[in-house]
């Protein structure tokens, strides 16, 4: 990518400036807007570059605000298990592939099982019956488990696991202990990634990878250009060396591309997922035997050890962004943030008690959505929530109570793509059904801005991050602004994809 401060203006006439703003002539300098004119009265700048657009919208480029970037590069490379209806399913599709060959070299991986709703239970022995000699590790489309053959089993030292299915800690251990694609297949799997969200008319994202995330962007964006801004976050694990380099979050690191890359916060799990029945629950889930140890989910932390991390990240400018999906879970997490008073977000936010609703907006904490969850679990949770769902994926209710929300995809959970986002999040259905709890629909300029990291409008002055689409949002039917079509992405004023 050009450096903004060597190139020509730019000025981009005949646009309207926001979904069902006026037609306008918008000047990029430097990687800001300058100038806003009527549509065609912008002066014309010898040896600048201008674009006619048209007609088509300008906004604010969109963020994705939770993506696991080399997950989702890896799962478009994986099987494709996300339509399976039972275990005996997955396991015939696994059975299938290998039959079709080419045989993999390493262990067969699939993705996007969802064990929710399946009438059967994955167990290493299915898996054995269909697929008994090469090592197979199928993961679920929440990440938080994983189903494993006793092939892969043995490959992983962990012959003797008594069912195959590892779920939370255990089954991120078992994939980090998988063979390493090599880093520059990996990076190159993570560039495509990017190319193909600039092409949605994504800017930037904030990137939760389970990895040394600093490390791994400072090298991807010194070796060539990136096509979007990353914020990226650290684990624990990684903390005291963000301490010891003295990064505090919205930090820029010095990497080629003009600030490309900041510091983003300190990532924290307090439970599980509601597919896999480890999200942190007041209620017990459904069928659970009574007293057992995880009939409410998983406690990831005790709520001092939450607060004794908070705070040391806090007191070093670092915010915290804590994963919490059950009611349980986001209690305790802003009991956390109440007894440090410090900036940050919750992750996901999918079951909410009424008492703690207006605490998000009392205490300042984002609320970092997926509305694509709230379409895809509908089903879980009307199983496992049973009587609760009024208050799962409560986004009406929290943005009534002043909550600040931002929309992301967690892809690989969802897919990376900020139109899928706006749009569950708009009309709470992706099929024929009617609107799941309408009530927690967002307006659509509500959920646009939600998509851009708080911009709701291009002004003069703001980075020239930027998206021009074809069709304008308040005039697009639901399904055309499920599949928006973008004609081109700004990053600093440069295009990063234009569809002409």
């Amino acid at each position: 990518m050009t450096t903004p401060q060597h190139t020509p203006a730019l000025t981009l006439r005949r646009v309207h400036l926001g979904a069902g703003g006026p037609l306008s002539d918008v000047r990029i300098e430097n990687g800001l807007v300058t100038e806003v004119h009527p549509g065609g009265e912008a002066p014309r700048t010898p040896g600048g570059r201008e674009a006619d657009l048209d007609g088509r919208v300008l906004l604010p480029g969109l963020w994705d605000a939770h993506v696991h970037i080399a997950q989702w590069a890896a799962a478009r490379q994986r099987l494709d298990l996300a339509g399976t209806a039972s275990a005996r399913q997955a396991a015939e599709t696994v059975r299938a592939r290998l039959a079709s060959g080419p045989v993999p070299a390493g262990p067969l991986l699939g993705y996007g099982f969802r064990d929710g709703l399946w009438p059967d239970a994955p167990h290493k022995d299915l898996l054995d019956a269909h697929v008994p000699d090469h090592p197979t590790v199928l993961i679920s489309a929440d990440l938080h488990c994983c189903w494993i053959n006793s092939a892969g089993l043995a490959l992983l030292g962990l012959g003797d696991h008594p069912t195959g299915l590892l779920r939370e800690h255990a089954c991120m251990e078992a994939i980090a202990q998988l063979p390493a694609v090599p880093t520059a297949t990996m990076d190159g799997w993570i560039a495509e990634a990017c190319a193909a969200a600039a092409e949605r008319g994504i800017t930037g994202f904030l990137d939760f990878e389970y990895a040394d995330n600093l490390a791994d962007w400072t090298r991807r964006m010194s070796a060539g250009p990136v096509p979007v801004r990353v914020a990226a976050s650290v684990w624990p694990v990684h903390l005291e060396a963000a301490i010891a380099r003295g990064l505090r979050t919205g930090d820029a690191l010095g990497v080629p591309g003009g600030g490309l890359l900041e510091m983003g916060p300190l990532k924290l799990l307090t439970d599980g997922s509601l597919n896999t029945r480890t999200a942190l629950c007041h209620d017990p889930y459904p069928g659970m035997p009574a007293g057992h140890a995880e009939a409410h989910g998983l406690a990831q932390y005790t709520p001092d050890a939450l607060v004794t991390l908070m705070r040391r990240a806090a007191a070093h400018g670092i915010d915290c962004a804590v994963h919490a999906i059950g009611d349980r879970a986001n209690q305790m997490a802003l009991d956390a943030f109440e007894a440090v008073r410090c900036r940050g977000r919750i992750e996901h936010a999918q079951l909410v008690t009424a008492e703690d609703e207006p605490r998000f907006a009392a205490l300042g904490v984002i609320a970092s959505v997926q509305p694509s969850h709230a379409v895809d679990d509908r089903d879980i949770a009307d199983r496992h929530w049973a009587g609760r769902t009024h208050r799962a994926f409560p986004y009406g209710a929290l943005r009534a109570a002043g909550a600040t929300l931002e929309l992301g995809s967690d892809a690989p959970v969802a897919p990376l793509d900020p139109w899928i986002a706006i749009a569950d999040a708009v009309t709470r259905t992706a099929d024929d059904r009617p609107a799941w709890h309408p009530e927690h629909r967002l307006p659509l300029d509500y959920a646009l801005g939600a998509a851009a990291r708080g911009r709701h409008a291009v002004r003069v002055g703001d980075r020239a991050d930027l998206a021009v689409v074809d069709t304008d949002p308040h005039t697009a039917d639901p399904d055309t602004l499920r599949r928006m079509p973008v004609h081109g992405t700004l990053l600093a004023g440069e295009w990063t994809y234009t569809s002409a």
